[in-house]
């Protein structure tokens, strides 16, 4: 049976300040995060979006006090993530939706794609040139996203329908997923997702640490689905959406706080 949206988060005595006190007693925990629109404002020029003023000092002392785990699960290559956080170390960090994996030491591992699926990339890569659209594109390990931030409503809408168009027939393998995200669209490898990335974490951890998983985006709605009913999770935004996620949290005020008490329970 398909998992269904929660109508609007529990109230925070329900999810959050349980889950809390819980944190302060578990003897080990994993902080999962998303990383643009959650930890780092999004912005036009995605090579600048760097986290919050507060996050990484904060993460650098949740990780100083070697009880929780802290992971960053991200549409984005590792090695974006990894040169956007900057003098962050001993981080595990998830990239391309769950397709690469950079663990705590720096060892580097990614996914296998099959030879006939790089090749049905690789034609969408050759549809977004001949359309002149690879200015806006970005193309990464196992996918290729078209990003329109900024750019005017009636522009999106053309471009969004190209692109409807222009990838239907590809999109239509059972191995690629077409699926629209904050301000664009992205074809890519239907598994492994963020889901499967937090799946993974759960198994890899004993039944007694507690796990948060923190995100924004429609993408996210796998990491939460994955979690819902062993850890909390959180739909970090500044406007609310209908989601899966227990817990609605602001950015960046409530997501520091957020950060601070998680710090303060370990």
């Amino acid at each position: 049976m398909p998992s269904r949206e929660i109508e609007s988060p529990l109230p925070e005595s329900a999810a959050l300040s349980d889950f809390l006190d819980r944190l302060g007693l578990a003897p080990a925990s994993a902080l999962l995060l998303d990383y643009d629109g959650t930890l780092a404002p999004f912005r036009t020029e995605r090579d600048r979006a760097y986290p919050y003023p507060e996050v990484v000092p904060l993460l650098e002392q949740i990780l100083g006090r070697n009880k929780t785990r802290v992971v960053i699960i991200s549409g984005r290559p590792v090695s974006e993530v990894k040169t956007l956080l900057g003098p962050l170390g001993g981080i595990e960090m998830w990239g391309s939706h769950g397709l690469e994996r950079i663990s705590a030491n720096g060892s580097y591992v990614q996914a296998r794609i099959a030879e006939g699926v790089l090749e049905l990339l690789n034609e969408a890569r050759g549809w977004a040139e001949e359309e002149k659209l690879m200015p806006l594109a970005e193309v990464k390990p196992g996918g290729i996203a078209i990003h329109w931030r900024g750019m005017p409503q009636n522009e999106v809408e053309g471009i969004e329908q190209r692109i409807m168009k222009g990838w239907a027939e590809i999109a239509r393998s059972p191995e690629l997923k077409l699926l629209r995200f904050e301000s664009g669209m992205e074809l890519r490898v239907a598994r492994p997702d963020k889901g499967d990335a937090v799946a993974s974490i759960v198994g890899e951890s004993a039944p007694s640490t507690e796990i948060a998983y923190l995100g924004d985006d429609l993408t996210d709605e796998d990491s939460f689905r994955a979690l819902n009913g062993r850890g909390l999770t959180v739909l970090v935004r500044s406007e609310y959406r209908p989601t899966a996620a227990q817990v609605f949290l602001k950015p960046p005020h409530e997501l520091i706080d957020f950060l601070k008490r998680w710090l303060d329970r370990i």
